[in-house]
């Protein structure tokens, strides 16, 4: 089963008020375990970045201005994601900004079916609880001391991490390694991270796995998405 972890940055809240990617990142899963196969991509939205979005993600207008623009990405970016699932936290707002993005440049947009949302997963196992990614990563005990920004391929894995996690799964021994490059003119870091998994026997057993795909199909019944 493959599944797409994802994330991405933005320059604000809302496309429908001119806010545009300026990041996406992408892990690929089989049978929960990390293949290797990442996507990552810098955007230019072609637009200013707003104090507030640069504070978060630390992506300046000049840095992002010799990246390419969304239609020259976009069926790249498709072939990746493919039909797999793809798991998102708070995968609504990432949802809206592929298919507004997807929409500009007459490319088919990704159905909200095959989004999962860790979000809810979240909030049903742990309602009232804070359930944002750094409270997760704080519940599972997952090292994220190297997300002093927001990264788009970083994010996405650790929440990979968080989701095995969610699921009941085992969560995977992974090797971080985060380089901070701030030799790029007007951006406070890009965050490059790899992982390296334990060898076959930490995998989920064919149980957990079959365990897993029901959750999913209960969750896909209830239309939350």
């Amino acid at each position: 089963m493959r599944e797409i972890v994802l994330d991405t940055e933005t320059t604000g809240l809302d496309p429908k008020t001119g806010d545009r990617i300026v990041e996406i990142g992408a892990v690929e899963l089989f049978n929960h375990m990390p293949t290797g196969k990442t996507y990552h991509q810098y955007i230019n939205p072609q637009r200013d970045m707003p104090a507030g979005a640069f504070a978060v993600h630390g992506l300046s207008a000049e840095f992002l201005s010799d990246k390419p623009l969304f239609p020259a990405i976009a069926q790249k970016f498709l072939d990746f994601v493919g039909d797999s699932k793809m798991v998102i936290h708070n995968a609504s707002f990432d949802m809206k900004f592929l298919n507004a993005e997807l929409k500009w440049c007459e490319r088919p947009l990704l159905p909200m079916a095959q989004a999962l949302d860790t979000l809810e997963i979240a909030r049903r196992k742990y309602p009232g609880a804070q359930n944002s990614l750094d409270a997760l990563c704080r519940r599972f005990g997952i090292d994220n001391s190297a997300r002093t920004l927001h990264g788009a391929l970083l994010d996405s894995e650790i929440l990979a991490e968080v989701y095995l996690e969610l699921i009941g799964g085992r969560q995977p021994d992974f090797v971080l390694s985060v380089v901070s490059d701030n030799s790029q003119s007007g951006t406070s870091g890009d965050f490059k991270a790899s992982r390296r998994p334990k060898p076959l026997p930490n995998r989920l057993s064919e149980t957990e796995i079959a365990d897993h795909d029901a959750f999913i199909k209960a969750l896909d019944g209830d239309n939350i998405w």
